[in-house]
């Protein structure tokens, strides 16, 4: 996790009703401007579409204009990873970063992080449900979050070990927890558990390392 996306998450102050979503605290939640969000979610639906599609000549050579147009407007655009909306906009699912199943950030605290993900039809890995690999990757960001929230530190994955319980499906809103089970040194010590409803999906357990100044 950057050094943006901690100074981005929240601090730990209450308020009634419990801690204060994680949409009101974002770093700087109109980076992109004000239609980012449908751009993003047009990628993601391109994504879905494309995981599954078996396209005629006719329709393959029309999507490769139209995309080749599309990149090349969007060169014109690119900026560097520091930059990019996608450190800053909070206010979206998974930050606006495509690179990782979307999922809504409820409450948080040092105490944990509780959120909600959705796996997409991109994210499919067989038979309906979610690739194994996908669900690590959402993991992965969780616990990076949850690390940086309770140490207030910059910290990187020193592993990360998943359980897979039972079929995570695609398209159904699933309820994700992480916290910090103990912090020794530099060593934060992470847990989280995947669920569909009372149901165990998969769960998982993780080591991170907070930064020394200067470290990347």
């Amino acid at each position: 996790m950057s050094e943006q996306q901690v100074e981005a998450l929240p601090s730990q102050e209450h308020h009634e009703g419990g801690f204060r979503p994680i949409a009101e605290l974002g770093r700087d939640n109109t980076k992109g401007g004000p239609h980012y969000g449908e751009f993003i979610e047009q990628v993601r639906g391109l994504m879905d579409r494309v995981r599954l599609a078996d396209p005629t000549d006719e329709i393959a050579l029309a999507a490769i204009a139209e995309l080749k147009d599309l990149n090349q407007r969007l060169d014109a655009v690119m900026g560097d990873e520091w930059s990019a909306p996608s450190w800053h906009r909070t206010d979206l699912p998974s930050r606006g970063n495509i690179t990782l199943p979307p999922y809504l950030v409820d409450e948080v605290s040092r105490d944990g992080v509780h959120a909600r993900i959705t796996f997409r039809t991109f994210h499919l890995g067989g038979n309906g449900a979610a690739h194994g690999g996908h669900v690590a990757l959402g993991f992965d960001d969780l616990l990076g979050m949850t690390a940086a929230v309770n140490t207030r530190a910059v910290t990187r994955t020193a592993f990360l070990h998943v359980d897979y319980r039972s079929i995570t499906p695609l398209n159904t809103e699933l309820q994700w927890h992480g916290w910090v089970e103990r912090v020794e040194g530099r060593k934060v010590f992470v847990r989280a558990t995947l669920h569909d409803g009372d149901r165990l999906c998969a769960e998982a357990h993780g080591l991170f390392l907070m930064l020394k100044p200067g470290q990347q």
